[in-house]
């Protein structure tokens, strides 16, 4: 136990997080270590793992209190606190890790961890795998809404025999080895007592059926691979790393189980004159001295078009203006953001020689008084050296 990681630390989470709290940062985890998006990846296996095992415990009320109280030796079978009989009862035949998450990302994503059910319910319905998608979209998509057409390769049921798995006009019978539970159980004495463990049905590998006539399309799984279309309506307001949600778009469920749900992962192309900062956008204009120093109306471009703006005459370098409401919407559909505008003093590069001379004559008749932080700064060295 002493090579655990804190089920917490494990899910980036602090003692005592809520529920909501612990299922947000399990899928989040789940997602980043997720073994379709890492493939071949040894280590991000372990973490997806590592990722379940913490979450198996912790969105289990009794489970998290046992925790909480006595740390990973509360949830170990081995420990002595699991309660009931013989001190080692209340965890006899503690059940697949993987398979406890049916109800949160559809039994394991694609048969990743092993395959099998917990007790009692080997061959009952269970929710599909459920599948993510990451897009890439414009920035002003993100910002105004889109819909877009996606392709995915994923399994669907078999339509020959309509995902049962058996040929059409025949039927799967029951396990007479298990008779339908999908499991097998022994007994042990030792010197404790009687210990029963409990393990998937070799006859019907967990399922608690035999397939005597499996169809030909599926081989008798009820699913088949293929490319599928589908529609996603993206709301304005999304942002790098929103997740879209459609329910039933993942992969077919098991023993008539629901299907999965596919999560669509947004990623936003950056644009070339706005920063998004939430809901807010920033821009920066470039203006001439004459701009800052007389005031100028500027034509400032938005999300929606251009706009005229006043620039006070001495106006600074750096100095921020605001235009409210021509930010981006609230994925929620409140109120509009803001737009920040930063303004910035071009000084020019490429000077004729008259254009210099110009300049020079301008120095001479603007003296020191006009400048307020260049006289500070004048005083304020005189000051020194006195």
């Amino acid at each position: 136990m002493a090579d655990k990681r804190d089920y917490y630390e494990v899910l980036g989470l602090k003692k005592g997080a809520s529920e909501d709290e612990i299922k947000r940062a399990f899928r989040k985890m789940a997602m980043k270590y997720h073994p379709d998006k890492n493939p071949g990846d040894k280590i991000a296996e372990e973490k997806f793992k590592e990722v379940n095992e913490a979450y198996a415990v912790l969105s289990d009320p009794e489970k998290k209190g046992k925790y909480d109280k006595f740390g990973h030796a509360g949830v170990d079978p081995n420990s002595g606190f699991g309660g009931g009989a013989g001190g080692f009862g209340g965890f006899g035949g503690f059940e697949d890790i993987f398979d406890m998450f049916g109800g949160a990302f559809g039994g394991g994503f694609g048969g990743f961890g092993g395959g099998g059910g917990s007790r009692g319910r080997r061959n009952g319905p269970k929710k599909g795998s459920d599948l993510q998608k990451n897009i890439v979209i414009e920035f002003t998509e993100a910002a105004f809404g889109t819909k877009k057409q996606i392709r995915i390769n994923k399994y669907v049921k078999c339509k020959t025999c309509d995902g049962t798995g058996a040929t059409p006009g025949t039927s799967k019978k029951q396990c007479p080895k298990c008779g339908g539970t999908g499991e097998v159980r022994t007994s042990q004495r030792t010197p404790l007592g009687t210990f029963q463990s409990v393990s998937p049905c070799p006859d019907c590998n967990g399922t608690g059926e035999i397939n005597e006539s499996p169809c030909k399309d599926c081989g008798g799984s009820g699913k088949v691979r293929d490319n599928v279309t589908i529609s996603v309506n993206i709301p304005a307001g999304v942002d790098n790393d929103s997740v879209i949600p459609i329910r039933g778009q993942g992969e077919p469920g098991i023993n008539g189980g629901p299907d999965g749900d596919l999560y669509i992962v947004i990623t936003v192309k950056p644009h070339k004159l706005f920063e998004r900062k939430g809901q807010d956008l920033w821009l920066e204009i470039p203006i001439a001295f004459n701009q800052a120093a007389l005031g100028d109306e500027i034509v400032v471009p938005t999300l929606e078009g251009k706009v005229s703006y006043k620039v006070p005459a001495g106006t600074q370098p750096g100095t921020v203006f605001r235009l409210k409401n021509k930010g981006i919407q609230g994925v929620r559909g409140n109120k509009k953001g803001d737009l920040y505008v930063k303004v910035t003093l071009e000084v020019p590069s490429k000077l004729n020689a008259k254009q210099k001379k110009a300049i020079e004559a301008m120095g001479k008749s603007v003296t020191d008084d006009c400048y307020q932080k260049k006289s500070s700064f004048l005083d304020s060295i005189k000051d020194f050296f006195s």
